[in-house]
């Protein structure tokens, strides 16, 4: 008797907590679907938004499910007819593929030098590169720095001046501690030199985190412009989102005069631009992220766990 009252208890308990772990993941789910449909929702707005009819658009509030129709790409011609979308297009990547060379590279070395426990000197160098990542010495010293190295008006103003990031450097450092020290005392004992130990050891145990830092540098020198428009002075040397930024200036200025001269044609054009320059200037990046992501949360985690 007493053994069939527990089994009774033990099964009614069994059924609450698997009944309050459906609410639970039901909950879940209806939470995090929600949180994913107000992410997702601005990217979708922008995309549909760039190619729908300007008055239909203008004349709507609220939420937007479908585009106007009659569907137009009037403001991605306007866009690309400006003559320096081409050459910007071109700037940014060649500032993208060789910035990330040189970030790589010297982002490697540098977690190298900072992972070898027992080097001479890596504790104080160690803190004047960490110090670097908290204090800077602002823009003037920075701009008379590229002046000194006769990088003014050059693309390669954009790549050298930042080829490190120190906090990036330290998540590489992070992932450099994980490899087993057997393996370092087995490649000196064969004789390999540190740049065979960085490039055949440190390297490929590392991939994930290598894959952070090309997400990282990627996005930097994409989204960059700042620098751009204090150091370039020749407008085919703009990259494309100083470009973009001139142009989206350009249509504010536009949709005034428009607006002062009851333009409404301009007035409602403008407004598309902005949606697309928007998508022209995101599009490249949300299509890469896709391949790194799988990474992503692999080489964070690494950078977290070890100290």
């Amino acid at each position: 008797m007493v053994k069939s009252m527990k089994i009774k208890q033990k099964k009614s308990s069994l059924r609450q907590e698997g009944f309050g772990y459906s609410i639970f993941t039901v909950s879940n789910y209806i939470i995090l679907g929600l949180a994913i449909l107000v992410t997702l929702y601005p990217v979708y707005y922008v995309l549909i938004a760039s190619f729908s009819n300007p008055a239909s658009l203008m004349a709507g509030y609220g939420l937007m499910w479908l585009p106007k129709f009659p569907l137009t790409t009037a403001a991605y011609s306007m866009v690309f007819r400006h003559p320096l979308i081409l050459s910007g297009y071109r700037n940014t990547m060649f500032v993208l593929v060789a910035g990330l060379i040189f970030n790589l590279a010297l982002t490697c070395l540098g977690a190298y030098f900072m992972s070898l426990r027992n080097s001479i000197l890596r504790r104080p160098l160690s803190i004047f590169m960490i110090f670097t990542m908290y204090f800077s010495g602002g823009l003037i010293p920075i701009y008379l720095n590229v002046q000194g190295l006769g990088l003014m008006n050059s693309l390669w103003a954009l790549i050298i001046p930042g080829a490190i990031n120190t906090y990036n450097m330290l998540i590489l450092r992070t992932a450099f501690y994980a490899v087993p020290d057997s393996l370092i005392e087995a490649a000196k004992l064969d004789g390999v030199s540190h740049l065979q130990i960085l490039t055949k050891i440190f390297l490929p145990l590392s991939s994930a985190t290598l894959a952070v830092m090309v997400l990282y540098y990627a996005v930097g020198h994409w989204n960059a412009w700042f620098y751009s428009s204090v150091f370039i002075q020749t407008p085919s040397k703009y990259p494309l989102q100083l470009i973009l930024r001139n142009i989206l200036l350009l249509n504010q200025n536009l949709d005034f005069q428009a607006a002062a001269a009851n333009d409404s044609v301009s007035a409602l054009l403008s407004e598309t631009i902005k949606y697309a320059l928007i998508v022209v200037s995101t599009a490249p990046i949300l299509i890469l992220y896709p391949f790194l992501q799988r990474f992503f949360n692999k080489g964070v985690l690494i950078g977290a766990i070890k100290g």
